[in-house]
């Protein structure tokens, strides 16, 4: 098992994925972590579309202006939805089921990004959630947060520089204005 420090600082956003296909038991562990991940009174308010299909995968790809055509070349889209009836922190728990997925998919070796969709727009001005949810059958009542798209790592970027870290941002005991930075 990976060091769960090392793993935060070797973590990091990867868009260029292999053709490499994941393993039956590697989209297991991952979709594991999601529905062990904490949720506001156990409410569990996620669902979760997996897209592995290559023509589905361009498709979402156009889900926003620029920064999701990183989705066709994944191996795994994890549509990350949830039914705000049953949560009102709905978005704080799909948020934290996604990172966690993204951590399991760093320590089994994978690479991953996360794709904002909530409050974004395609190409052509439509809501991305609309567009994700008409693609994919999603229905009404269910809201679109973000994609997760996994692959194999096609691209190696270095650990967070643990030197660069913003301890100006930490504050102990009250709000110290005199560190107020942007």
């Amino acid at each position: 098992m990976t060091d769960f420090q090392q793993l935060i600082i070797n973590r990091r956003s990867i868009r260029k994925f292999t053709e490499e296909k994941l393993t039956p038991d590697q989209v297991e562990k991952i979709m594991k972590a999601a529905l062990l991940s904490p949720a506001s009174k156990s409410a569990n308010p996620w669902q979760f579309v997996l897209v592995e299909d290559k023509e589905m995968l361009e498709k979402l790809s156009l889900c926003k202006k620029g920064s999701s055509k990183l989705i066709a070349g994944c191996a795994l889209a994890i549509v990350v939805l949830a039914n705000p009836l049953t949560s009102d922190v709905w978005i704080e728990d799909t948020s934290i089921a996604s990172i966690i997925m993204q951590l399991q998919a760093e320590d089994l070796g994978l690479g991953s990004c996360w794709v904002q969709v909530r409050e974004r727009f395609t190409e052509g001005d439509t809501p991305s959630d609309e567009y994700v949810r008409e693609l994919l059958d999603v229905p009404m009542q269910m809201q679109v947060l973000s994609i997760i798209a996994i692959g194999h790592k096609a691209q190696e970027k270095a650990p967070h520089d643990e030197d660069k870290l913003q301890w100006e941002k930490i504050h102990i005991g009250k709000f110290n204005i005199d560190q107020l930075t942007d």
